[in-house]
């Protein structure tokens, strides 16, 4: 799916133009951009999560070659698919979330006024 067909999708799904979806799309990408470039996470949850990582030097070699070169350290964009997106593309529900126990509120203590 391209970029073209996402917008068409989000204008014909919200139904908005495609100039507002295609927008709408620019801010989230850019959103995204912005964070990783400033190496924080983006989590959508049940979608996945965003974020940085760092690969150290190492050595390499070229293949034409076989001359050993040096391959600088460098930061990566990184995706982890979330449970949902998983499930989707293996055809599967998503799974369902166990509901959290809720702890009891406890009772606030009422202080005596004093005169």
């Amino acid at each position: 799916m391209t970029k073209a067909e996402i917008v068409e999708k989000v204008a014909a799904e919200i139904k908005v133009t495609k100039v507002a979806a295609a927008k709408a799309l620019s801010v989230i990408t850019d959103s995204i951009t912005q964070a990783i470039k400033k190496g924080d996470k983006v989590s959508l949850v049940g979608f996945g999560t965003f974020s940085v990582s760092e690969r150290k030097a190492r050595k390499g070699r070229n293949p034409q070659t076989g001359k050993e070169i040096k391959i600088a350290a460098k930061k990566v964009p990184k995706f982890s698919a979330g449970a949902a997106l998983k499930a989707a593309a293996n055809g599967k529900a998503a799974p369902a979330k166990p509901k959290a126990k809720r702890p009891l509120p406890k009772k606030a203590a009422v202080k005596p006024k004093k005169k």
